[in-house]
């Protein structure tokens, strides 16, 4: 593993892309430091693919700088420090999973263990199957254990939970925290909200090209007001709706759950209305509320 004085893991700095009349990315800076997740968040036509493509070497930028561990992302040096998982994979389905990690092990100085890598992604069982034949989160999982195989300083991880179930899930976000608490700084990019608040020590998010947010998952989740009250009460649904500090409410029996931008006078118009309410509880906008907020303000 590199030192902590070495350079980061990634830097951008000032980039800027565009596809003729189309600004994909505008002046963007982001840094990931060693040791860190950081979740890259935004709507479809962001330009989250675009800066990974950049920070992979695979797009060049018109304007600023891509830098991994202080060099070009095109150094044979640089690239034996890092691992891809993407969703376009282009693995051939007539290998096995062993020829599929033999093939890729020999691509870095000291690999993991073929072995190591089979227990990392939970391929027990996969080894002499033939990609081809494996379902989609078996497949994923695969791909997971290529983009480990060479052990990486620093990872990209692009929807890495898609088509796994929830064991399988499980069991790659603590792969993942392990790599992480080892030093490996993961990049991560994900529609999944519960992912990214899961794993991510800090939040990037994207929006029309810019990075109009970032933080910690705590932080970003401050940005919003909206708070989300859950308590048992006689009051109809209807009628709390009604009240003009309510955004939403929805009735599960006999416990109600509201979104409002102002819980206290909410808390207090339920108290004063439902004298027998019980089991109050309020908390705040959760990293998906405060993701569709500030993406609406950036739009």
């Amino acid at each position: 593993m590199s030192s902590p004085a070495s350079p980061h893991p990634l830097v951008l700095t000032d980039v800027c892309k565009r596809y003729g009349p189309v600004l994909a990315l505008d002046q963007v800076d982001l840094v990931v430091q060693r040791g860190e997740v950081l979740a890259l968040l935004g709507p479809n036509g962001a330009g989250k693919s675009t800066a990974i493509g950049l920070c992979l070497g695979l797009e060049e930028p018109d304007q600023g700088d891509a830098r991994l561990f202080g060099q070009s992302p095109h150094a044979l040096a640089v690239r034996r420090r890092i691992g891809v998982m993407l969703q376009s994979a282009g693995i051939p389905d007539t290998l096995k999973v062993c020829e599929l990690l033999a093939q890729t092990r020999s691509a870095y100085p000291e690999p993991r263990s073929a072995e190591e890598c089979v227990q990392l992604a939970g391929l027990a069982g996969l080894p002499d199957r033939r990609y081809g034949a494996l379902s989609g989160g078996q497949q994923r999982r695969v791909q997971f254990a290529l983009a480990i195989c060479g052990r990486p300083q620093l990872l990209f991880l692009d929807e890495p939970s898609v088509g796994l179930d929830i064991e399988a899930r499980a069991a790659l976000w603590q792969t993942i925290r392990s790599l992480v608490a080892d030093g490996c700084a993961v990049v991560l990019t994900t529609h999944s909200l519960e992912e990214a608040e899961a794993l991510a020590d800090r939040v990037a998010v994207l929006a029309q090209g810019r990075i109009v947010a970032e933080g910690s998952v705590r932080q970003i989740r401050a940005r919003v007001a909206q708070r989300r009250i859950r308590c048992v009460t006689a009051l109809a649904a209807e009628t709390i709706g009604a009240w003009s500090e309510v955004r939403s409410v929805c009735r599960d029996g006999e416990r109600v759950e509201i979104v409002t931008d102002a819980a206290e006078s909410v808390v207090r118009q339920l108290l004063l209305e439902d004298v027998a309410l019980s089991e109050l509880e309020v908390q705040r906008a959760g990293l998906a509320e405060a993701f569709v907020e500030i993406t609406r303000e950036a739009a």
